[in-house]
């Protein structure tokens, strides 16, 4: 297999364009998500229209301990993985205090601990041979806090700041580390997050434009790429350093109460 990417969440959204831009470069894909059916459909699709070889993981990452699964898997295939691609990730709307907190318990295990084990397990690799990139898929959330969506903001607070450290520990190599922060798009996290229903989500990026400017950012070695977002909401963002917390705080609650 050449220059192969390991993609998590790959079965749809983001994670599925991800592959199939990657697949258009001619290169090979290791696919990773819950969903056998999907990623079987995924592999039969890339493999049969861009000719290049694709292996399916099912796994659910927010089980701790998956990406070690996935890592002796990879090696006892003896397979070099180029690209680490950490996709996978949800969130979930309502009051911190009255959600299930099972499910705010999966969604750091999956948005903050896989990612992060993932990225400490390849890592070594990537560093003793000098070459690498990495992707891991913020969000702009990450930029502010996110009063209804408390645990997915700050995961995604964590991603951003995990990886810009990372990247510049690596500053003396050839390995990269880039941060994707999309806005809105068009996924299944809206629908599944309840999202879809708030204001926040009256206009939504394409999943494959947020994907190929991430790509495109991983490629060139970049550190963040902010992406999907449109000139109000970019006006927005540009005021948050400026705004008075209780003030942020209260604009955010209101775009994500459901209408």
């Amino acid at each position: 297999m050449k220059k192969v990417a390991l993609i998590t969440g790959a079965s749809s959204g983001i994670g599925k364009e991800l592959a199939f831009i990657h697949a258009e470069q001619k290169s090979d894909l290791i696919v990773v998500a819950r969903r056998k059916e999907e990623l079987e459909l995924l592999k039969t699709e890339l493999e049969s229209k861009y000719g290049v070889q694709v292996i399916i993981i099912v796994k659910d990452l927010t089980n701790s301990g998956a990406p070690l699964e996935i890592y002796n898997e990879v090696k006892q295939l003896g397979i070099e993985v180029e690209y680490l691609i950490n996709n996978a990730g949800f969130g979930g709307l309502g009051k911190f205090h009255e959600r299930d907190w099972i499910k705010d318990e999966a969604m750091i295990n999956l948005n903050v601990m896989a990612l992060t084990s993932l990225t400490r397990l390849f890592l070594p690799d990537f560093v003793k041979r000098n070459s690498g990139r990495i992707l891991n898929v913020s969000s702009t959330a990450s930029l502010i806090p996110g009063p209804l969506q408390a645990v997915y903001f700050a995961t995604k607070a964590y991603v951003t700041s995990f990886s810009n450290a990372v990247a510049e520990e690596l500053h003396d190599t050839n390995v990269t580390v880039t941060a994707l922060l999309p806005g809105a798009t068009e996924t299944e996290f809206g629908r599944i997050s309840g999202m879809d229903k708030t204001s926040m989500f009256d206009s939504t990026s394409s999943a494959r434009r947020v994907a190929e400017e991430g790509y495109n950012s991983m490629m060139k070695g970049e550190l963040n790429k902010i992406s999907g977002l449109t000139f109000a909401q970019k006006m927005m963002m540009s005021f948050v350093p400026f705004t008075p917390t209780k003030m942020l705080l209260k604009q955010v609650r209101k775009m994500q109460e459901v209408a």
